[in-house]
């Protein structure tokens, strides 16, 4: 048996995200309510590499976890997904890519929201005007960007310095594809 939604309502929404209740009976057969957070739009991660195999990471204050080191990341905005990791780069670090290859897509919180997640992978990067690159990362709020060796952030997740679970997985998806796995 598979879920059987009877009931939508959107109990809340802003031009990010939806929230809905879902009047629903279960595979099991029970009935219940079930709330689904809906992202108005997808959201893209970068794995930034330099010419050194250095991985980009920014850190940053989240407003619901705290201090956070992640990789280049945000909202898509209705852009096509490609157009907004290139935006999401420059603005979060300075730099600009001349390759991009699509690592694939994930799935946030996938028992309570409906949030894909385009994993981009870029190389070929280089600097922006400085000036400009700070002043994007201060409204950005990120307070660093840090380039650390790629078994370098594996061992910053085994340590528990990463846990922003959505660059765990970019990093996951990198790894695969770069072949550091094997």
């Amino acid at each position: 048996m598979a879920w059987v939604t009877h009931e939508s309502d959107t109990v809340y929404a802003n031009r990010w995200i939806e929230v809905r209740e879902d009047k629903v009976t279960a595979p099991g057969g029970d009935d219940g309510i079930y709330g689904v957070v809906r992202m108005q739009h997808p959201a893209v991660f970068v794995v930034a590499l330099d010419d050194e195999e250095r991985v980009c990471l920014v850190t940053l204050e989240r407003y619901t976890t705290g201090i956070s080191i992640e990789v280049p990341a945000g909202g898509s905005d209705g852009e096509d997904p490609l157009v907004a990791a290139r935006r999401e780069l420059l603005e979060e670090t300075g730099f600009t890519a001349s390759e991009w290859h699509e690592l694939g897509i994930m799935n946030a919180l996938n028992g309570v929201a409906d949030a894909p997640e385009h994993v981009f992978l870029a190389r070929g990067l280089t600097a922006s005007d400085p000036a400009t690159a700070a002043e994007s990362q201060r409204e950005e709020g990120i307070d660093q960007v840090s380039w650390v060796p790629f078994a370098d952030a594996l061992a910053m997740i085994a340590e528990g310095r990463i846990k922003d679970g959505e660059t765990i997985g970019a990093l996951a998806l990198a790894g695969i594809r770069l072949g550091r796995f094997r």
